[in-house]
């Protein structure tokens, strides 16, 4: 199983644990070039986009930043994995988010809190690479250049920007990093988190649109 499939794996029950039954209309923000959840989506029978830069070039997909993307209104769900902190105005994308969703539709981020990447965080992690090149050797050999070239936006601040605009259903932190090392499950991970060797990283927010917002 590829790093890809791993993260998915792990995270498809939350993402579907909390969406609206099919034939919901759902849209993936940020799905990347391999096109993130929409397959499992439509699979499941969902009315699914995706929308990356780098999705891939099939209809269910639109290849454009999600600020410009030609989206329906009224969605039921929209789903970001990892996208987030990525983005050039979180709070920009966010506030379009509110746009599209419809009121009491869904949103689902998971996401990584890098504020809580410490040093015995850290170490945990980069004991456990492999010989495969990854973005964590690249944190490993340069973190202070590595953070500033991808001017990462913090989980927390995604988080109370997220406060602000939805009501929540759930806010967990969890296992992060198991899918880019070795020999490690999400269960070896979240044991570190619960022994207290390492943080919880992986943000899992759920919320709904209040009824009374405007778009």
């Amino acid at each position: 199983m590829t790093p890809h499939e791993a993260w998915l794996s792990a995270t498809w029950p939350v993402v579907r644990g909390h969406l609206p039954d099919p034939p919901a209309a759902v849209v993936d923000l940020g799905c990347g070039s391999r096109g993130g959840f929409v397959p499992m989506l439509r699979a499941e029978g969902y009315d699914a986009i995706g929308v990356d830069p780098n999705a891939p070039d099939e209809p269910e997909y639109q290849r454009t930043e999600f600020e410009h993307a030609d989206l329906p209104r009224a969605v039921d769900a929209v789903v970001a994995s990892t996208s987030l902190h990525h983005v050039a105005d979180p709070a920009e994308v966010i506030d379009r988010i509110v746009e599209v969703v419809r009121p009491g539709g869904i949103v689902v981020v998971v996401e990584w809190a890098s504020e809580r990447f410490d040093e015995p965080t850290a170490r945990w992690c980069f004991e456990r690479l492999g010989a495969e090149e990854s973005w964590l050797h690249e944190l490993r050999d340069d973190r202070r250049g590595w953070f500033e070239r991808e001017g990462l936006h913090r989980g927390d601040e995604l988080v109370q920007l997220l406060e602000e605009r939805f009501e929540r259903r759930q806010l967990h932190y969890g296992p992060y990093f198991f899918a880019d090392l070795v020999d490690t499950s999400e269960a070896d991970e979240q044991a570190a988190i619960d022994a207290g060797e390492i943080q919880a990283s992986r943000i899992d927010y759920v919320g709904t649109r209040p009824r009374s917002a405007q778009a």
